[in-house]
């Protein structure tokens, strides 16, 4: 048995996530203050009659509920339960498997940085994309947006890929990602406004009643239960982490020419 799928290569992967965890946690403490303050304008808004809007998503149970509803997977995706995120050519013999968290402010730096770039080399037919997507972060925070941004992921995944790679790549920019205090994608209205700047989505009702209904919620859930299963059995370090046929490439802090160096140099 190789090092990297040893007990010891588990163990400290398994180790590395968890640091990570514990930074990510240190800060949900500022957002429950945020979210302590804003119970209390919400308490003053009902005693003086003013209706507040909630979310279904957000109700108390509704993710509890999603996870045992029946699964509908999302046009484009494959694997057990529709949780395999393929972009290119799924027979293309190199490929390029990226683990990131739709909350995770480090994934999002790496994919204003060279984002564009990897996914140009999947265009070019270079590789394939394959994506590991997470929720971990609504755990450590608390909240939902990790969870609803995935959902809204899954209803642009199936419009199309592109539609899928074009959300995705705006949900990570610096005009739309939020602090990772702020639970901003929790709000399936916040995603359907944002996706108006994708064509394939813009006044695309099928789109927009399946985030609004939560149809692809239990897609989501299984996509993040896959993720953390995956930990069991690799070598991943946290979120954002690149592998390329197996073999990890630094994408923490580094400029695209490294990322993409990085991503050449183990391409047969």
């Amino acid at each position: 048995m190789s090092s990297r799928n040893s007990k010891q290569s588990k163990a400290a992967a398994r180790e590395r996530l968890r640091v990570q965890r514990e930074k990510e946690a240190k800060r949900a403490k500022v957002r429950r203050q945020v979210l302590v303050a804003a119970g209390v304008v919400v308490v003053l808004a009902a005693a003086g009659g003013i209706a507040v809007a909630v979310n279904n998503s957000n109700k108390p149970g509704h993710w509890s509920a999603a996870a045992k509803n029946p699964l509908v997977k999302p046009a484009n995706t494959s694997g057990t339960n529709g949780t395999t995120i393929t972009l290119g050519d799924a027979s293309n013999k190199n490929t390029v498997e990226e683990w990131e968290d739709m909350r995770c402010p480090y994934c999002a730096a790496y994919e204003q940085e060279s984002g564009s770039a990897v996914l140009q080399g999947v265009k070019d037919g270079k590789y394939k994309i394959v994506l590991h997507m997470g929720t971990f972060l609504d755990t450590n925070l608390g909240g939902t947006g990790s969870k609803q941004a995935l959902s809204a992921l899954g209803a642009a995944l199936n419009v199309s890929t592109d539609a899928f790679e074009q959300f995705h790549t705006l949900l990570y920019s610096k005009a739309v990602h939020p602090d990772e205090t702020k639970d901003t994608f929790a709000s399936p209205t916040k995603l359907i406004s944002i996706a108006q700047k994708v064509p394939a989505l813009k006044g695309n009702t099928k789109f927009s009643n399946a985030v609004k209904n939560g149809t692809f919620d239990k897609w989501a859930l299984d996509t993040s239960d896959a993720f953390e299963k995956y930990l069991d059995n690799s070598s991943i370090s946290g979120t954002p982490t690149v592998h390329v046929n197996g073999k990890n490439v630094d994408v923490n802090g580094v400029p695209v020419a490294t990322v993409t160096s990085g991503i050449a140099a183990d391409l047969t």
